[in-house]
């Protein structure tokens, strides 16, 4: 394993970036005046320093974002208008991708290079939510009989509170807002406390592109002081949420008091199903990848392999001796693939699942420490072996960068072990036998399923989970169709036939 530092005294970041939330179209500081500051779980220096909001901030963005709802300063635009305003924010976020690759890379402890591809990506996910706003439509039914034309229209569904983590802050909170301002609605934002930095700066963005005043609101703090009075307030439509899906269990209960529309966004466990015709160096290039991408820190990511039992050792032998090849170390290397853990809580997740799996009687096969570093927090890239399907490492979310392989007899035996889960978010299959690949694809509980690739994905391609993995779909055209309601319109043509007449 390879741990890649930099050699030099040039500090991480020249002073901590300082942070506003915006309510009410204005860049503003917590009523209460508090602050909180972000340390680089990698580097140990404060990187960011932002509100600490209360609940007097929350009701007053939601109360800003209701008003401008109400008076239609952006639901009544046109389409094309709407539409204008996203594609100056893509250009505004692709001005600044360098500034807030920076800051999310010290803030969340991920490779600077790939939060400057994360930060870049959002760029085409903007540009895609434009292009709905203009192509969002309703139904038309003339086929009811020659007194009758049916109309479906489609309406922005309202006030939107988004609450949104802490491993792709700036990637997740852009498959969101762009999609609910395309179908006219107006936000509340919650950023993790951890990493709020790439949210305000957007904030700075919209403003400068001329989202009107009102329209998006963005709160930082606490989720007890500002997550849960979004989700409760009763002039919030509906809750869209990424995130654990304990957390997610409890916002769906508390906005279903009131009824408010849910989205979730929740863990996964996701499989990938490795078969002996797989093409292997692919197969096993994209475990490693899927495994330790974003420190493992990934909703997404692919955190147990289902092997073929012929080629089981083989196969894990080659994984081992990839990994052991992955470099781990300072964020802002150019050549590190694996960064620091987000956080000390999330760490003591990772310490203790792994502790769990050798009670359990699984084997670690490669790393399962943290590193004796001088600074920051991070864990060796992991693998366990003779994992069963009834172990928790097999069926709990995890969260970093540790594998567990398990091993199976037939097509039959690896769907079954791939649905042993609470979960349903994504899953792979690798063969060269479209057979086996599509009834894998068929019957894995999944929103997503990849045939011989892994953690790809597309603005156009709906993204989202069965079961536990959550509720609605982000992405997609359904993006923009979840963020509305419909209402039907009948149009009575002609003369209309009398119920009853009393007789004269």
């Amino acid at each position: 394993m390879k741990f890649l530092n930099l050699d030099n005294n040039v500090p991480v970041i020249e002073k901590p970036y300082q942070g506003q939330m915006l309510i009410d179209g204005e860049l503003c500081i917590s009523q209460k005046g508090k602050v909180t500051e972000r340390k680089s779980p990698a580097h140990d220096v404060v990187v960011g320093i932002y509100p600490d909001g209360s609940r007097e901030d929350a009701e007053r963005a939601v109360n800003a974002a209701r008003k401008a709802f109400d008076n239609g300063i952006w639901s009544n635009l046109s389409g094309s208008e709407r539409a204008d305003v996203l594609i100056r924010v893509a250009e505004g976020i692709a001005d600044r991708v360098e500034e807030m690759a920076l800051i999310e890379s010290l803030e969340t402890g991920k490779p600077l290079t790939q939060a400057r591809g994360e930060v870049s990506g959002c760029v085409d996910l903007w540009k895609y939510a434009a292009a709905l706003a203009r192509t969002l439509h309703g139904e038309s039914y003339n086929n009811l009989g020659t007194s009758t034309l049916g109309v479906v229209m489609r309406q922005p569904i309202g006030v939107v509170a988004m609450i949104t983590p802490w491993n792709f802050p700036i990637w997740i909170l852009s498959q969101k807002l762009p999609f609910a301002l395309a179908a006219g609605c107006t936000t509340v934002i919650k950023p993790s406390e951890l990493t709020n930095g790439t949210t305000l700066i957007l904030g700075e963005i919209l403003q400068q592109a001329g989202v009107p005043k009102g329209v998006v609101n963005i709160v930082t703090g606490l989720g007890p002081a500002v997550g849960e009075p979004l989700v409760t307030h009763p002039h919030i439509d509906m809750v869209s949420f990424t995130g654990s899906t304990r957390v997610g269990r409890h916002i769906a209960a508390e906005a279903g008091r009131s009824l408010k529309k849910v989205s979730l966004e929740l863990g996964g466990k996701n499989p990938q199903i490795i078969f002996p015709d797989c093409d292997w160096k692919a197969a096993v290039d994209a475990v490693v990848f899927g495994v330790y991408f974003n420190a493992g820190e990934c909703c997404n990511g692919g955190s147990r392999i289902l092997v073929h039992k012929d080629i089981a050792e083989r196969f894990t032998l080659d994984v081992i001796e990839r990994s052991k090849q992955v470099p781990v170390g300072d964020p802002l290397h150019p050549d590190v693939k694996v960064g620091a853990i987000t956080s000390e809580a999330q760490l003591k997740v990772i310490q203790t699942a792994i502790e769990n799996a050798k009670a359990d009687g699984a084997y670690i096969r490669l790393g399962g420490n943290r590193l004796p570093t001088e600074k920051g927090m991070f864990i060796e890239p992991t693998v366990i072996t003779n994992v069963k399907p009834s172990m928790s490492v097999a069926r709990e979310e995890i969260f970093g960068p540790v594998l567990s392989v398990l091993t199976f007899d037939t097509l039959e035996e690896a769907i079954e072990i791939a649905n042993d889960t609470s979960y349903g978010l994504s899953a792979a299959v690798w063969s060269k036998d479209i057979d086996i690949c599509l009834q894998a694809a068929r019957e894995i509980n999944a929103g997503t399923v990849w045939v011989n690739n892994f953690l790809e994905g597309f603005p156009e391609l709906p993204f989202g989970g069965f079961k536990a993995s959550g509720i609605g779909r982000e992405l997609g055209i359904a993006a923009v169709e979840d963020y509305t309601e419909q209402k039907t319109v009948q149009l009575h043509i002609g003369e209309r036939t009398n119920w009853w007449l009393p007789k004269t």
